[in-house]
């Protein structure tokens, strides 16, 4: 069932939003060569400590996992593209890194995702995190009431169509609120003009996920919960949480 916020709700979202846009920034600024993954997870947890909030993350197990996930926040580095676990592994120079945070406060959630380097980066990478960030923009545009579900998904296929990069194919966006996952999904792939109408007061994450390999293919490692390319091609993913207004469509989770 789809649920309409109120202009209260958006704030209260806002407010869940903020801690994620922290915890995306303080994430990004503690990244660097040498460090194990696992500090970035430390820092997610700080932040959240600081500011009151919980994870949607933590302890979530979904019908499809085998385990509950055990950390704060997703951190998927070069062909993971999604739900990478924090662990050992240490950061090095050039590494692609993508977290995925979400915060729960005062019974409401936020989400959202962010792509960046360790340290220095390529130019083909930085194409990839650019088109991808792009696809992001141009499917929050689209995000306003008399459009609909599809026109949000073909901004985002074709924005990668366009630029020769695969999409995640059974992983896309969704409806937040109360919960973090909640109805209506929201994918990136679809027709401009068709699927759910779009009203005002609907609240949604929008994440695409690219590859830059340029296939849909991937596959889901022996931890159970990470997804990787097929082809060993690195991946980007940007998400913003928005509520869907009469004047536009409003960013949830930025500073």
């Amino acid at each position: 069932m789809v649920t309409y916020r109120s202009p209260r709700e958006w704030e209260r979202m806002r407010e869940a939003g903020q801690v994620v846009a922290r915890i995306l920034a303080g994430t990004r600024e503690a990244a660097e060569p040498g460090l194990p993954v696992a500090e970035l997870d430390a820092v997610a947890g700080r932040i959240l400590k600081e500011n009151g909030a919980t994870s949607p993350f933590l302890h979530y197990k979904p019908s499809w996992a085998p385990v509950p996930y055990p950390a704060n926040i997703c951190v998927s580095v070069n062909d993971v593209v999604v739900h990478g676990i924090p662990g050992g592994r240490v950061l090095k120079d050039g590494d692609l890194v993508s977290v995925d945070c979400g915060a729960t406060l005062g019974g409401y959630c936020g989400d959202a995702a962010v792509s960046f380097f360790v340290g220095s980066g390529d130019e083909s990478g930085q194409r990839l995190l650019d088109v991808t960030r792009t696809a992001l923009e141009r499917a929050i545009a689209a995000a306003v009431p008399g459009n609909r579900m599809g026109d949000i998904a073909n901004a985002v296929e074709r924005t990668a169509r366009e630029a020769g990069y695969g999409i995640m194919q059974g992983c896309g966006g969704h409806g937040i609120g109360t919960e973090m996952h909640e109805d209506p999904p929201v994918p990136n792939v679809g027709r401009a003009g068709k699927g759910m109408p779009l009203r005002e007061g609907l609240t949604i994450a929008i994440e695409p996920m690219l590859h830059e390999g340029g296939s849909d293919e991937a596959r889901t490692l022996a931890d159970g919960w990470s997804i990787a390319t097929a082809d060993g091609s690195r991946a980007a993913h940007f998400e913003h949480t928005i509520a869907i207004t009469g004047d536009g469509p409003v960013i949830l989770t930025a500073l």
